[in-house]
């Protein structure tokens, strides 16, 4: 996706320890175009998947997987990092752990809010070594139900996460596929 590319290029930042920091539009600050721009995409890669909710991990991947329920005309279900005095013992959840915050966080959602014949959609912001997406398909594999998407805001090609998804033969799509990151460069995969 051009226009997230050039958004990247635009404001995105390269950190110490393969770290692109993109808090001006996506994880920080959320750009609204941007992210309706990036909703209506991912509504249309998967627009024949059958997709009857899409679930997300707190809190960076909300603002893209709401414009895309909102285009998909689908409910949209975040899994909690933190549990709260209103969410109660019945509930699924996995342990996930985060490269960028060198932590580990046991994510929750309420039973109430996936249902048994459910096809999810899993948005999450960025894909790296997939822990994320490994905890939300543990989510839905508790809950007995089929993952048929997978769609990722920013993708880093070059590490493990890909591959692990790749595996499990689920619709795969990322916006801005990412080849390297070296010295303030980042450099797309070009498809």
């Amino acid at each position: 996706m051009k226009l997230l590319e050039d958004k990247i290029k635009e404001v995105g930042r390269v950190l110490p320890g393969d770290v692109l920091k993109v808090d001006a539009f996506l994880n920080h600050q959320v750009d609204p175009k941007l992210m309706s721009e990036m909703g209506k995409e991912f509504a249309r890669l998967f627009k024949d998947d059958n997709i009857t909710r899409i679930v997300t991990v707190e809190s960076s991947g909300i603002a893209p997987a709401v414009m895309a329920g909102l285009y998909m005309d689908v409910p949209v279900v975040f899994a909690r990092k933190h549990k709260s005095l209103t969410l109660t013992d019945d509930v699924y959840t996995s342990e996930v752990y985060s490269y960028t915050k060198q932590t580990s966080n046991q994510i929750s959602i309420d039973k109430r809010f996936i249902q048994p014949n459910d096809r999810l959609l899993i948005i999450d912001d960025f894909l790296a070594n997939g822990q994320a997406v490994q905890g939300l398909l543990d989510v839905a594999k508790q809950a007995n139900v089929s993952v048929n998407g997978i769609g990722i805001v920013i993708e880093k090609s070059y590490q493990k996460g890909h591959d692990l998804i790749e595996k499990t033969g689920i619709h795969l799509e990322s916006l801005a596929k990412i080849k390297s990151l070296d010295n303030d460069k980042v450099t797309f995969v070009e498809d």
